[in-house]
Parts: structure tokens; C-alpha cells; sequence
């Protein structure tokens, strides 16, 4: 995590060492940092990182990591709103765009979706890119058509997310635990080809999946 906030970088850290699936393996305060300890021989999976540090910023770095370390993913969390940083960023090599005021299962779910091959951009920016796109002639809209081969367990969490319940409301609803509402979830995005939860119930709607 390269991150120049020290309550900003402890508080994420705590967060994280209480999933059983994650260890954080280190952090430091910008970018310059973040490259000596990988030539040092930390080889994170996944790496957070801010836009705004000194020495070498968010950019510079996602950049550097996908020339000498292209099989680490860098998961921007900034504040920086914009949707042209989310543009570059994922041009630059970032595997997904995270604002800072995003909940705590998003974030987990975000960071396991790219551990797994995905990417993602949270939903506030995503919802925001597709209405501001949605009128556009010639915007490549991801293939949905209804003929996705969803399971009817798929489809149940679909509904729920859609009615806006968080995954750990969702699991008590069906009787299952939040790990397997991740699954599913993850299941959907991946057969929608959609960036994350938000595209996916607007293109639900788009499609006719949901009513």
C-alpha cells in the first residue's frame, strides 16, 4: 500500500488484516518507497495506491510497476474524482479505480475481483461514466442481450443487489455466508463483462435481465 497519510495508511491496514484471505505485507508513504521495497523482494499481489504523494505520485509509479513488475496490480484509491484520472490510470496499468469514501465491502470485494483477473472502478465513478455516456452514438456498450446462462441463486443475488442491499444483507436474506455472495456477484460481473456492480444492474435494465 503507497499511501502519504498515516491515519489514512493504518486505518486501511487494520481494515484489511481482519479478512482471513489478506495479509498486508507493507507500506510506505509514496512511490519511491514502494519501488525500492519491491526490488528489496516484497511481491505484492495487489497494490493501493494514492495519486497524490510526494517524491513520485500515484502515476509515476503505477507506470514503473508495469514495466519492471507487470504481475503486481495497482488499485488506484484516491480522492482524485475525475474521470479522466480514471482514464489514465487504467492506461497507465491500474487494474482498478477506488474513491476514498467507498465502504469497506466495497473495497474488499474490489480487491478480491482483481486478485482474481478482474478489473474494476467503483461504483460512484462508474454510474457517473455511464450516464454521462449514455447518450453518445457511438459508445461501445458491453455485449449484453439477456442469453447469459445465470443460475437461479445468480439471479436472486442480481435482484438484491439491484434493491441496494450490501452483500453481508444479502447473505442473511438467502442464508448464506458474505463469501459466497461475493462469488456470485463476482460470477455476474464476469459474465456480463461489465467493470463492477453498478454497470451491471444498469445494464441488467438496459437488457431486460431485470424489470
Amino acid at each position: 500500500m503507497a499511501e502519504d497519510h498515516n491515519v489514512v495508511r493504518n486505518g486501511i491496514k487494520s481494515l484489511l488484516e481482519h479478512e482471513s484471505d489478506m495479509e498486508v505485507v507493507g507500506d510506505v508513504s509514496n512511490g519511491v518507497e514502494a519501488l525500492e521495497a519491491m526490488d528489496d523482494g516484497i511481491h505484492p499481489q495487489i497494490v493501493l495506491v494514492d495519486l497524490s504523494m510526494p517524491e513520485m505520485g500515484g502515476m509515476e509509479l503505477i507506470r514503473n510497476m508495469s514495466l519492471s513488475f507487470p504481475y503486481i496490480s495497482p488499485i488506484v484509491l484516491s480522492m482524485a474524482d475525475h474521470e479522466q484520472y480514471v482514464i489514465e490510470a487504467m492506461a497507465a496499468g491500474a487494474r482498478g479505480y477506488l474513491l476514498k469514501n467507498v465502504t469497506q465491502n466495497e473495497l474488499v470485494f474490489a480487491i478480491r475481483h482483481v486478485a482474481g483477473g478482474g478489473q474494476y472502478v467503483c461504483s460512484e465513478l462508474a454510474i457517473r461514466m455511464i450516464l454521462k455516456n449514455a447518450s453518445l452514438p457511438d459508445l461501445v456498450q458491453p455485449d449484453i442481450n439477456g442469453n447469459f446462462d445465470f443460475t437461479k441463486r445468480e439471479m436472486e443475488v442480481l435482484k438484491l443487489i439491484s434493491e441496494g442491499y450490501t452483500n453481508n444483507q444479502i447473505a442473511d436474506k438467502l442464508f448464506t455466508s458474505r463469501r459466497t455472495v461475493e462469488g456470485h456477484r463476482q460470477s455476474l460481473i464476469e459474465k456480463t463483462g461489465v467493470p463492477n456492480s453498478a454497470a451491471l444492474i444498469m445494464n441488467s435494465v438496459r437488457a431486460g435481465i431485470l424489470k
